[in-house]
């Protein structure tokens, strides 16, 4: 007789809730923040996704409320789930205990622990589990740079059915995140905090963020000089995130949020540390807008990935023919594909649909990069 499988299903329901506002994050206050200016949460809409291509099968354990059994309600696996009863039904909002208590409690009997959550939620699943249980990530948060990470949500069904039905191997990643307060100070300092067991499937895993290389200076600003002098005149240029695109603004004569999104209009700064709302509103003061952006090293998401601002919505309104990608020669060879994961079907299917894109690697040099 076989063993049966299981499931553990663990959402944090506050992460990812500060991408859009230029939080930097939602740890802590922050995400307190987040809710109390009324901004949606994200997790739900992710933990839905995961089990609505999970195919039925495996029974799924899970906390009651907003920490689970409330995204799982409604859907096909509602009657083949089980609650943990580790948090009270009520409790809100959510607190990294909560994270921690529970999944230390699933990680007992469950075959695979699926969590919806960034790095943060990453590290409170360490400190629950550690390398007791196989864990896999479905993301969700403003910073998801540990290597724990499925692509996005509907990928991570996928694997974790292969890991249950197919024997997908496991290896243990990167438990990696950031000081939020150092980020939003404008220095990106990653710390390794563990690792968790991870099933691999090729191509459909995350890897760990790749770190700066300083001897890509000279490659990095022969990039800023050839953008900044083909920029046109009497266009927005909505700047990314990114030591690249920072070097941009240096260049100009600017300077910019280092890991923020900043809007520069005729050579001057128009928007510092901008979220979706306020980028809205300035595409639609301006004739013409573009993107400038970079995509993330040893992952290559070029959306969806500590750049949450540059919204769908916003997207639309730009439109993809007018988004500029810049990477230097050593990060371009840190992935194989660009990857999006917006949250929006259309946009990202939008994106993917072209195939290719072209990305700006010196001064008029470019690559060809497909998009996965």
């Amino acid at each position: 007789m076989s063993e049966e499988k299981i499931i553990g299903f663990l959402v944090n329901p506050i992460a990812g809730i500060g991408g859009r506002l230029g939080f930097k994050g939602s740890d802590g206050v922050y995400g307190l923040k987040a809710l109390m200016l009324g901004a949606p949460l994200v997790a739900p809409e992710r933990a839905r996704v995961f089990l609505r291509y999970l195919p039925r099968g495996p029974r799924i354990i899970t906390p009651p409320g907003k920490m689970g059994f409330e995204w799982v309600r409604g859907s096909n696996h509602e009657t083949n789930t089980s609650i943990v009863e580790c948090v009270s039904e009520k409790i809100w909002p959510t607190t990294p205990l909560d994270t921690i208590r529970c999944a230390r409690v699933m990680a007992e009997s469950v075959s695979i622990l699926v969590f919806v959550g960034g790095d943060g939620t990453a590290r409170d699943i360490e400190k629950g589990v550690g390398l007791r249980a196989p864990v896999l990530g479905v993301p969700s948060g403003v910073k998801v740079y540990s290597g724990v990470f499925a692509i996005n949500p509907k990928v991570a069904a996928t694997i974790a059915w292969k890991f249950l039905y197919e024997g997908a191997l496991l290896a243990e990643r990167e438990v990696l995140d950031i000081d939020e307060d150092e980020y939003r100070a404008g220095r990106l300092k990653l710390k390794l905090h563990g690792y968790l067991k991870t099933p691999v499937v090729e191509g459909l895993v995350e890897g760990s963020k790749s770190a700066f290389s300083y001897d890509e200076e000279e490659n990095l600003e022969a990039i800023a000089e050839y953008i900044v002098e083909n920029m046109e005149d009497n266009t927005l240029y909505i700047l990314g995130p990114g030591r690249t695109i920072e070097k941009i603004a240096l260049k100009l004569g600017l300077k910019k949020t280092p890991l923020g999104v900043d809007a520069v209009y005729n050579r001057r700064i128009v928007g510092l540390d901008l979220d979706e709302k306020r980028l809205v509103e300035l595409v639609k003061s301006y004739p013409k807008a573009k993107i400038i952006i970079s995509p993330i090293g040893g992952q290559g998401f070029l959306l969806g990935r500590g750049n949450q601002q540059i919204s769908p919505d916003v997207l639309r309104l730009v439109g993809l023919d007018n988004i500029i990608i810049v990477s230097s020669k050593s990060k371009l060879r840190s992935f194989k594909t660009l990857k999006v994961d917006t949250g929006d079907d259309y946009v990202d299917n939008a994106v993917r649909a072209r195939g290719y894109f072209r990305v700006i690697t010196g001064y008029n040099e470019e690559a060809v990069v497909r998009v996965e």
